[in-house]
């Protein structure tokens, strides 16, 4: 571990220049938008297995995509919180207040807050729930409507569009870039997260091999918690903007 990456001395962290920042269900439920699966494994009562995998929808394609009809709905009807503002805060503030300094926001949320927030630069790698996937021509096209119906894609004309969600056997958006950014990083932010879903849930080992400093910010500790150099736990909407003014502040 390298002295510029060793930002953890006798309790105290020294100040990062590139952060990256993953966020997750946990800082979109203040908003109202519920997590991804309750302790019986059900998601708005239904299995996960029936409407988030690729095997879901090809045996019954209408449930999955009045699902996430649905889902997508709901989600325009939510409104950023406080943790949302306070990332966009540091986002325009962090390059200002060291020189040099950057953020990436990396969310597996699949909501738009962080962007309505005012996020210039997300990372979902999840996929989006406003946004369609055409499988027959490859293309994403932004989507605030239902899909039941089978509209005709509008790069194509096709009617082959599909939620652009990433389902439990596929692979998640952008990988590449995730990694780059943690490669190149001084402090990994963990906020909302279970620490059970991978590649995600893995980001906090990657960043520790990497000599990263890293701070869990969520409800109760996640399953990777031990992972982290540091854990605060609160409401994101308190904590967050906490820890982002006294990043700013300091």
């Amino acid at each position: 571990m390298t002295a510029a990456r060793s930002l953890w001395h006798e309790g105290a962290m020294t100040t990062p220049h590139k952060i990256v920042i993953l966020t997750g269900a946990g800082i979109s439920a203040e908003s109202g938008i519920d997590t991804f699966r309750d302790g019986g494994g059900l998601w708005e009562q239904h299995r996960v297995e029936d409407v988030a995998t690729p095997e879901a929808f090809a045996r019954d394609p209408e449930l999955v995509q009045r699902f996430y009809d649905m889902r997508r709905a709901a989600v325009q009807t939510k409104l950023p919180n406080p943790a949302h503002v306070a990332l966009v805060r540091l986002e325009r503030e962090w390059p200002v207040r060291v020189p040099g300094g950057d953020v990436t926001l990396v969310t597996q949320n699949v909501d738009d807050l962080h962007e309505r927030g005012g996020s210039l630069r997300v990372i979902h790698m999840h996929g989006e729930h406003l946004s369609a996937w055409c499988t027959a021509c490859d293309a994403r096209s932004r989507w605030d409507g239902p899909l039941i119906h089978r509209p005709a894609c509008p790069a194509c004309g096709v009617p082959a569009l599909r939620p652009d969600i990433v389902w439990f056997g596929e692979i998640p958006y952008r990988m590449d870039e995730i990694h780059e950014a943690l490669s190149e990083a001084d402090l990994f932010v963990s906020i909302g997260t279970s620490g059970a879903v991978y590649p995600a849930a893995g980001f906090v080992r990657l960043a520790r091999e990497l000599g990263l400093a890293t701070l869990e910010l969520n409800l109760e500790r996640s399953q990777g918690s031990g992972w982290f150099h540091e854990t605060r736990l609160g409401a994101a909407s308190e904590i967050v903007p906490a820890w982002v003014d006294g990043l700013l502040d300091a």
